[in-house]
């Protein structure tokens, strides 16, 4: 993730929008402290492809590898 001063963008936000445009994200900061990430849009689909999806962990194993082998074991 490329980085970039308020100023900075304010000065050549041309340039990082390009940076952006390309499909890399540009993290800007103030006075040293991050305050925004500009990301690029993605694809226009349906908010449900979107997401990336996370499985559900329940002490430290995936919930759906839980229900699997409880299946095996209680046929």
């Amino acid at each position: 993730m490329k980085q970039a001063t308020f100023s900075e963008l304010r000065s050549h936000a041309k340039q990082y929008f390009d940076i952006v445009e390309s499909g890399e994200s540009v993290r800007i900061t103030r006075n040293g402290k991050a305050i925004a990430d500009i990301v690029p849009i993605g694809e226009d689909l349906p908010s449900w492809k979107r997401r990336s999806v996370q499985p559900l962990v329940v002490d430290g194993v995936a919930l759906s590898q839980i229900v699997l082998e409880e299946r095996e074991s209680h046929p």
